[in-house]
């Protein structure tokens, strides 16, 4: 995939994403420059494998845009890089129940705070106690909790 994409451009990262089994993979690729992520977009359509690729902008940047809603202090990046949100979570499941698969599978959360409707689907942020517990809950991006396939976003990644 680094390597596809690298035809566009240097590629400082390439990541990939949730179970290898899953039809719902995703990968984030990171460009030196704008142009070449920009150019990379023409890659969306192609079959990669027995795959079709849909290539598009990343709607969460390694660090936001907006300079107003980047982290102000050291604890607020390192907080941030703990960090996931999580999306599709069934809405009979507990704040509990999800704390416990993702601590199964991923390392202890710190803090979990599971918003949404009842009888809709519910999102929730969860802080992980290290950085590198919230990179591999993006591996569970996918996977079944309850009756849903839960989507997990690394929030941000802090150099």
């Amino acid at each position: 995939l680094a390597a596809l994409f690298g035809t566009y451009g240097q590629v400082l990262e390439c990541r990939v994403c949730g179970d290898p089994r899953s039809d719902l993979r995703f990968a984030f690729v990171e460009f030196a420059d704008k142009n070449s992520a920009r150019s990379a977009l023409d890659l969306s359509g192609i079959i990669l494998g027995f795959s079709q690729v849909m290539v598009l902008p990343s709607k969460t940047a390694i660090l936001p845009v907006n300079p107003t809603l980047l982290p102000k202090s050291e604890d607020e990046k390192e907080m941030c890089a703990r960090t996931v949100y999580c999306t599709n979570i069934d809405k009979k499941l507990s704040q509990d129940e999800v704390k416990y698969f993702l601590e199964a599978r991923c390392g202890e959360v710190s803090r979990i705070r599971l918003l949404g409707d009842p009888v809709q689907s519910r999102i929730a942020f969860v802080e992980f106690m290290t950085a590198e517990s919230a990179v591999i809950a993006l591996d569970c991006s996918g996977q079944t909790l309850g009756t849903r396939r839960i989507r997990l976003i690394l929030l941000c990644i802090v150099c």
